[in-house]
């Protein structure tokens, strides 16, 4: 055979180091799958595009490569794209690879031809369509690279069948370059802003999404004690009010410097306004990106002192490089600590409230923490509303994933598969989300049977949309309660149907048998825990007396 686009492509993905690629099938992408076979390339074939592209999410935050996501054009293209505005906000390394109408019949009414890069520009880093079968290795590279570096963020790449399908007559240039270049931040700079960070008296260092892999993580950990200053990290679309940051307000009110350390000044921080923050606190910021500063000074002016363009890893490594103690601040770091680790409510009423009609939603959590603590690999996703934010306040585990900045619900179960996809079979993989979020990739679960990927779900059935209920009671009165409730369905049941292992859990005592007969079945298990629809736990606002 003679060499295909779809072969230029393939070959690329290998060159790139790329390991697996996340799939749904469809007549524009034919080719590709058919270039995969023999390659070396796993190809895990998903149940509905933004699955796909969810699975390369996980992949990237958990792996630290970049992620691949291979769908079809037209419809296919823009059921992916809501996932790319996760990824895109959550500042996640994917590549979507997207079919496209040939390049021949574009304007005479192409099958499913549709303005594809147009659609995804918004919620990407670049998007683009490639020009020639030649230059598609050169095209995947750039997207690889534009993917990875400076904040790093989804990429778009349609790909028109015509150049997948045919013969390639073009001399492909040489091997590409997949590496990105590397913003530094200059030792001087980041010893300026050591100095700027100990001349406060309660400062702060807050990291943006890209640090929220285990990796970024313990860099961000070996800051704080090589400086002696608190550095925390903020990734959920609850901003402040992100039960895993426990009493984060409380610390946010008393801060008199932060240095935003890839973290934009947005409405996760009441964009530095007051109530939310002092109308005195002082701001520093290293940023990959230009474009941060003038949005960060648009929105408290002089308040922003210092700022510094640079990659957030190597800001890491600069600013740990340069650090040193800051003994006066340390009652400061124990008071930041402390509010961080504070939680509403660690353990469920000793008795079931008179209108409980389930577990209260610690129940339904605490008989996971064993598991998640067996293992120095374990993955935790958290996903959901109400439900979600209990397993964020309530969980540990030294690998979490969470649906993000962007608020978008559904990604766990893809989520979860993914983590299994990249870490050994003896890791344990845990999935917690609400009877709301278990509705978007329930077909999930024959994927998972048919890649044989073993994870944990536990779905909290409290039969409503429960975050949207909260916000009616609160805001409209329990007289105005609408377009909220659900079914008490036995998504179990139909886990089980789709090759999974179910179990239904409407007591506490039904806990140990359930989980013990859901990790021997070897499958894809989902534990529909009926749980009361309770509020989730809110932050601590002012300091204890």
């Amino acid at each position: 055979m003679s060499t295909r686009g779809a072969d230029l492509l393939v070959q690329a993905l290998r060159q790139a180091g790329v390991r697996v690629v996340f799939a749904l099938s469809g007549n524009h992408v034919m080719a590709v799958f058919d270039a995969l076979l023999g390659s070396g390339i796993r190809l895990v074939h998903t149940r509905h595009e933004a699955a796909a592209v969810h699975m390369a999410d996980a992949w990237a935050r958990l792996t630290g490569e970049p992620g691949v996501a291979l769908v079809t054009g037209g419809p296919g293209h823009a059921n992916a794209l809501s996932a790319l505005f996760t990824a895109r906000l959550s500042e996640s390394p994917v590549v979507l690879l997207s079919g496209h109408a040939p390049t021949h019949q574009l304007g005479l009414g192409a099958f499913q031809e549709m303005a594809q890069s147009e659609m995804a520009a918004p919620v990407c880093k670049a998007s683009w369509t490639c020009a020639t079968a030649g230059a598609i290795g050169a095209d995947l590279a750039r997207a690889l690279r534009t993917a990875r570096g400076g904040r790093p963020g989804p990429v778009h790449l349609s790909l028109p069948a015509d150049l997948l399908e045919g013969p390639c007559s073009e001399t492909p240039p040489p091997r590409p370059d997949f590496e990105p270049a590397v913003q530094a931040l200059h030792p001087s700079q980041a010893a300026g802003l050591l100095a700027w960070l100990r001349a406060a008296r309660r400062p702060l260092v807050l990291a943006g999404p890209a640090a929220s892999p285990r990796a970024q993580r313990l860099r961000a950990q070996a800051l704080q004690a090589a400086s002696g200053v608190p550095v925390l990290v903020m990734e959920s679309p609850r901003g402040m009010a992100d039960p895993a940051l426990g009493a984060l307000p409380q610390v946010l009110a008393r801060a008199d410097a932060i240095l935003l350390l890839g973290k934009r000044l947005d409405f996760t921080l009441g964009f530095g306004r007051a109530p939310a923050l002092p109308a005195t606190t002082r701001f520093a910021q290293v940023d990959a990106e230009a474009g941060e500063f003038e949005r960060t000074r648009r929105a408290v002016g002089p308040r922003l002192e210092q700022q510094a363009q640079a990659d957030l890893p190597p800001a890491l490594e600069a600013l740990i490089a340069a650090a040193r103690p800051s003994p006066a601040q340390a009652d400061w770091a124990a008071e930041v600590a402390q509010a961080v680790g504070w939680r509403a409510e660690s353990s469920p009423p000793p008795a079931p409230r008179a209108a409980a009609t389930g577990l209260h939603p610690l129940q339904a959590l605490q008989p996971l923490q064993p598991l998640l603590d067996s293992h120095p690999d374990a993955v935790l996703v958290a996903d959901g509303g109400e439900f979600g934010q209990w397993a964020q306040s309530a969980l540990r585990a030294p690998h979490r994933l969470v649906n993000g900045v962007a608020g978008a619900i559904g990604s766990s179960l893809p989520f979860a598969l993914a983590a299994r996809c990249a870490l050994p079979s003896e890791v344990p993989v845990v999935a917690v989300m609400g009877d709301g979020t278990v509705g978007f990739h329930l077909a999930e679960f024959e994927t998972a049977s048919r890649e044989g990927l073993p994870v944990l779900v536990v779905v909290g059935n409290d039969g409503r949309w429960n975050a949207e209920y909260q916000i009616q009671l609160r805001a409209y009165g329990e007289q105005r309660l609408i377009g909220c409730e659900l079914e008490p369905a036995r998504y179990d049941l139909a886990a089980a149907a789709l090759g999974g292992h179910g179990e239904h859990i409407r007591q506490p005592s039904d806990w140990p048998a359930a989980l013990e007969r859901s990790r021997a079945s070897g499958r894809a298990a989902l534990l529909n825990v009926i749980i009361e629809g309770v509020a989730a736990p809110q932050p601590r606002r002012t300091p204890p007396p």
